[in-house]
């Protein structure tokens, strides 16, 4: 695989590709008006000539006026400037950054279900807001230093040259010794920035697993412990950040340092002609203001560089995420999903994580509208059944067809709108009621809702909330039972209206009375549906059309209630265990 660039050139080029070329127009309206800005202190500095020979040494009373009304004008015009150029940079920059975010955002939740089990909710939180603000820190840094301060040195420089080309020479013999060091600075703040990034990302891992975890975390009196872990996480960001700001200040430092030997070089050389009376004071007061004056835009464009740098960590971790691509994709040439509703059929299925079997030739068909379950003990493969039909996860063997069709074969979003799934945990957003029953769908009528409000049995406790269906629901659903999240998520279901219906262990976490109204209106929402339902409690699938008993990824048994009974193998046995508990 070859090696991708990440060299600075090849990162500023992804940026305007991919965000600033938008702005096209709006950052050359900026760019003029930075470069009129910095162009102000060139004219300033050429001010100071006709300031001190005409109005200071010679007393002419008509150049006091205009020279003064001509230093006014320049400072309004900065001022106008700089107001005008910082709005539209803003709006650049905050679009840009919002546009980066959306789609990193997007890109994120597209790849596939391996890739977020082994990267946790926290770090990838960091990823989309961390890394992508250090990014935008950088497009103002350098627009600004490109549009207003290279400007400002050119025009500056521009004047001491005017003035005498020697003295301008002698200012800039430290130039050279800033090279190396500067170079060496560079990787170095890049290096240690990406350090900072990832303690960052491990940071918001472990706030992430706290919060979430809080109520075992009390239970468990894990307070300190988790403290500690963390306070080890805040010294090494401490000492990571410290340790970068040194390679971020050595380049300003470096030209603090040129600078000064530059001062030196020209007051002893061009303080000897102004002495000699060959240069006026004027000449010296104008060259010495301009460089006087890029003294502070070189510094903010050595500054500049450690910005880059500590951004250019960021930016290749952005890039590094929008490069992953999905495994599970659609087809280059996808086959229509069937209509009506479709049969499952597993034909002799083969999956295994790295060493570990998970199916082994497994082999079943659930009817059309009928309803079948999948029992047996955990790590069975009921679960990764799903996951295969979903085509969350693509087996290594055999095929799954719905409606004799390879799920592989169709358009991933076709195959997924299948299906409506109803799991163990319900997951619910920090929105009204209302909304996490809509989903942003906006085609759906009061009376439809109310009726799948009515079957889904939310009606039932709908008078009990305060504000009704506009009543916030809290942090993943905490302000509900586990009752009315299990009825919630059914609601969606009904209202999705697919010919598919998953259920995963839906009412396993439910009390006996919460139980029997889910379990109502999941036989409501089975009607007419091809259903697959994961259920522990075998009392729950008793009426399934059929039942298909599994074992370390293979079909052991299959059958009705009654004929598994009488078979009295796994089955029979799980029943009477479940019986005598």
């Amino acid at each position: 695989m070859a090696t991708p660039d990440h060299s600075s050139r090849a990162l500023l080029r992804w940026l305007w590709r991919s965000y600033l070329s938008r702005h096209f127009w709006m950052l050359l309206l900026a760019t003029f008006f930075m470069a009129l800005e910095g162009s102000m202190l060139g004219l300033l500095s050429w001010m100071m000539k006709p300031m001190f020979d005409l109005v200071f040494l010679e007393g002419d009373q008509n150049a006091l006026w205009w020279v003064g009304f001509v230093i006014l004008g320049i400072f309004l015009v900065r001022a106008g400037a700089s107001v005008i150029q910082k709005v539209i940079l803003t709006r650049i920059s905050q679009q840009s950054e919002a546009d980066m975010r959306g789609d990193l955002l997007s890109h994120l939740m597209r790849l596939d279900v391996s890739f977020h089990q082994i990267n946790a909710p926290g770090t990838l939180m960091q990823r989309v807001i961390g890394d992508v603000s250090a990014v935008s820190q950088v497009w103002n840094a350098i627009i600004t230093g490109a549009g207003r301060d290279l400007v400002a040195v050119i025009v500056l420089f521009g004047v001491a040259m005017s003035v005498d080309w020697r003295w301008t020479a002698v200012a800039l013999i430290g130039v050279p010794l800033l090279v190396l060091p500067s170079l060496i600075a560079q990787r170095f703040v890049r290096r240690h920035s990406r350090t900072a990034h990832q303690i960052a990302a491990r940071q918001s891992g472990r706030l992430d697993e706290v919060f979430h975890g809080i109520i075992p975390v009390k239970l468990n009196r894990l307070e300190d412990y988790q403290s500690r872990h963390y306070a080890k996480l805040n010294a090494a960001r401490v000492e990571v950040e410290v340790t970068t700001s040194l390679g971020k200040a050595a380049i300003p430092g470096l030209i603090d340092a040129m600078s000064g030997v530059g001062f030196l070089g020209v007051l002893i050389y061009g303080g000897g002609e102004i002495i000699s009376g060959e240069k006026t004071v004027g000449e010296f007061m104008a060259f010495f203001t301009a460089l006087g004056f890029a003294f502070e835009p070189l510094r903010r464009l050595g500054t500049i560089t450690g910005v880059w740098e500590a951004a250019a960590a960021g930016i290749e971790r952005v890039m590094e995420l929008l490069a992953l691509e999905p495994v599970h994709k659609t087809p280059a040439n996808p086959v229509a999903a069937p209509t009506g509703t479709p049969e499952i059929t597993l034909n002799d299925v083969r999956l295994s994580y790295s060493d570990t079997t998970v199916l082994r030739g497994t082999t079943f068909t659930a009817a059309a509208g009928r309803t079948t379950a999948l029992v047996g003990p955990s790590g069975a493969g009921k679960s990764t059944i799903f996951n295969v039909l979903t085509r969350l996860t693509d087996p290594q063997g055999g095929q799954a067809l719905i409606g004799g069709v390879p799920v592989t074969d169709m358009a991933l979003a076709e195959l997924r709108d299948l299906f409506s799934v109803v799991s163990q945990d319900a997951l619910l957003f920090d929105e009204s009621l209302r909304e996490n029953i809509l989903l942003g769908r906006t085609d759906v009528s009061d009376a439809q809702l109310k009726t799948t409000l009515d079957a889904a049995h939310v009606s039932d406790f709908l008078a009990q909330l305060p504000n009704g269906l506009d009543t916030a629901v809290g942090p993943r659903g905490s302000a509900l039972s586990g009752g009315q999240r299990q009825r919630v998520a059914i609601a969606r279901a009904l209202l999705r209206d697919t010919p598919i219906l998953l259920l995963d262990e839906a009412t396993s976490a439910l009390d006996a009375q919460s139980e029997a109204v889910v379990q109502a209106a999941l036989e409501r929402l089975s009607e007419g549906r091809t259903t697959l339902v994961i259920a522990h409690r075998l009392s729950t699938i008793r009426n399934a059309d059929q039942i298909v008993v599994m074992e370390a990824g293979e079909v052991v048994e299959q059958g009705t209630h009654d004929s598994l009974l009488k078979a009295a193998k796994t089955y029979a046995s799980l029943h009477n265990l479940q019986a005598k508990a």
